[in-house]
């Protein structure tokens, strides 16, 4: 019996320590086809990938932060574009490695070459002992629904049906 306590404690606990991220989806409608903002990140490991790659801003919810506060605060952080607007909640997912996504959809526009991510250092090359700042996005582009589907995470997917099915209700 304590051994299944102990199991159920530790279960509960790993997952009120996941990480959790916050992110927001800019879409807008063109030529009558539905778009989707994609970002990809910055750095040395996501240089040469594409496909698969792409991902929605998003970032950490910091302790205590509103999520969608977060989402806001980083999809600003990471594209330089404050957010204004109505937010469609699009729930939760969540991603291979366990990390917990809360995501809403925004109707807008804007430039993604006009993009000003900030930036983050890590040491490059590795063991080089040399520190080098990159952008935590180094591309945001607008693709349609089904390249969208090509192009996202995997796991964020399902954000893009969602959003889909609310967009379409909402022209009907």
């Amino acid at each position: 019996m304590r051994r299944r306590n102990a199991r159920t404690f530790l279960a509960r606990y790993t997952l009120r320590m996941r990480k959790s991220s916050a992110g927001l989806i800019l879409y807008r409608i063109r030529s009558g086809a539905l778009e989707v903002l994609l970002v990809r990140p910055g750095g040395p490991f996501w240089a040469r990938k594409d496909d698969g790659a792409w991902t929605i801003p998003k970032g950490e919810v910091a302790p205590e932060e509103d999520q969608l506060s977060a989402a806001c605060r980083e999809f600003e952080e990471e594209l330089g574009f404050s957010p204004k607007g109505e937010f469609i909640p699009l729930g939760t997912i969540t991603q291979k490695a366990g990390k917990v996504v809360h995501a809403w959809a925004l109707e807008g526009d804007c430039e993604p070459a006009a993009i000003k991510s900030n930036l983050f250092t890590i040491e490059w090359p590795p063991k080089s002992g040399k520190q080098q700042a990159f952008p935590e996005v180094d591309r945001a582009a607008f693709f349609r629904i089904e390249e969208a589907r090509l192009k996202i995470n995997p796991a964020q997917v399902e954000l893009l049906s969602r959003l889909q099915e609310i967009v379409a209700e909402g022209f009907r």
